[in-house]
């Protein structure tokens, strides 16, 4: 009984320190007054004038934009990568996949430093090209980290008797292997899009003048002052990032439902 309550207590603790502050943000966001320390009513007026502003609504757009094409050919490049991966020697691939998952345990701001610097000694002028090869890059490791296990465990039985039957290896690589890796697909697509969605180190130093993502919109502006359209935007932002999130742990069981159907 101890040892239950005692586990019940440390739980409760880390969701208390974890998501106390979002719910203050939360609750903040539908103040009526622009005091922290007064509630003033209940009311939609902050998510009206977020939605009014011209600057948010741009950076809002243009984090869209990028974060759907970072996904999208990260998608690609790191499925093409899966494939050739698994058909690779198991020492080759070993080392291949230890080096794939060195930006995932890099600390951002290393990424986001040697990527800019990178750019610079290349001569490339920083704006969204550079932001949008930054989040590819970073996006990548994702997208084989969800897709790898979903080949790995695709048998090369049926692959093979599609080819024996006369069919290409393009269209049995469709028709076999494609619909069993489809949901690693997914997820990683959904994965890549959430990691660039809220992404704020790696734009931060990558972007040029007049380029601002969410985040880094959301940074500049708290610099001036904490507004109440900060907290809708900081809310609005936590919830598409918690849909999404949902949404990718859900595509799993989704999937063995209909293989076991």
């Amino acid at each position: 009984m101890t040892k239950q309550f005692l586990r019940r207590l440390y739980l409760a603790l880390i969701f208390i320190i974890l998501y106390a502050p979002i719910v203050t943000l939360m609750v903040l966001s539908f103040n009526e007054s622009k005091s922290r320390a007064k509630w003033g009513g209940f009311t939609f007026k902050w998510y009206m004038q977020l939605f009014q502003n011209k600057a948010i609504m741009e950076a809002l757009y243009l984090t869209l934009v990028l974060a759907l094409l970072s996904a999208l050919i990260a998608t690609i490049i790191g499925t093409a990568a899966c494939i050739g991966i698994n058909r690779m020697p198991k020492i080759p691939q070993s080392l291949i996949m230890g080096i794939t998952n060195i930006p995932l345990l890099n600390a951002d701001i290393v990424t986001g430093i040697s990527l800019m610097l990178a750019f610079i000694a290349f001569g490339i002028d920083l704006g969204f090209s550079t932001v949008l090869i930054g989040h590819i890059s970073f996006n990548i490791p994702y997208v084989i980290l969800s897709v790898m296990p979903k080949i790995r465990q695709t048998g090369k039985a049926s692959y093979e008797a599609a080819l024996d039957l006369g069919a290409t290896p393009l269209y049995a690589f469709w028709k076999v292997i494609f619909p069993d890796i489809l949901p690693g697909i997914l997820s990683g697509f959904l994965l890549s899009f959430t990691m660039s969605l809220d992404d704020f180190i790696i734009t931060y130093f990558t972007k040029g003048r007049g380029i601002n993502t969410l985040s880094t919109k959301i940074y500049s502006e708290v610099k001036k002052g904490i507004k109440p359209e900060m907290y809708a935007l900081s809310t609005l932002l936590f919830l598409s990032v918690l849909i999404l999130l949902i949404a990718i742990n859900n595509l799993p069981a989704k999937h063995k439902k209909k293989t076991i159907t």
